[in-house]
């Protein structure tokens, strides 16, 4: 009984710890969902997923070759697809996305 004790313990410790961090990424996967368009907070900025798809007319502001993944508020590792942004909290942005609140990195 005595030699089966240390391998059950060892076997509990590493299914905790295989749990706690299956647990973990499943909870940072679902808080870090993509930002949707029609999001409220999204719409007053004039998100759009696609940079390109902006509207020139409605968004003064906006200028060829501007996106989340070169502004100042992007959080994303450089070359990343997504990541995360102030604004949005809790969820990442494309880096092809585009919103009002777009400030040139320095």
């Amino acid at each position: 009984m005595t030699t089966s004790f240390p391998n059950n313990r060892r076997v509990f410790m590493m299914q905790a710890a295989v749990t706690c961090a299956a647990t973990l990424l499943a909870v940072h996967a679902q808080a870090q969902s993509m930002v949707a368009e029609t999001d409220p907070q999204a719409s007053a900025l004039g998100y759009k997923a696609d940079a390109s798809k902006v509207d020139k007319a409605k968004q003064a502001k906006y200028a060829a070759g501007q996106a989340c993944g070169n502004c100042a508020l992007y959080q994303g590792a450089t070359g990343s697809a997504a990541g995360a942004c102030p604004l949005f909290a809790g969820k990442q942005v494309s880096a092809k996305a585009w919103c009002s609140a777009w400030a040139k990195k320095g």
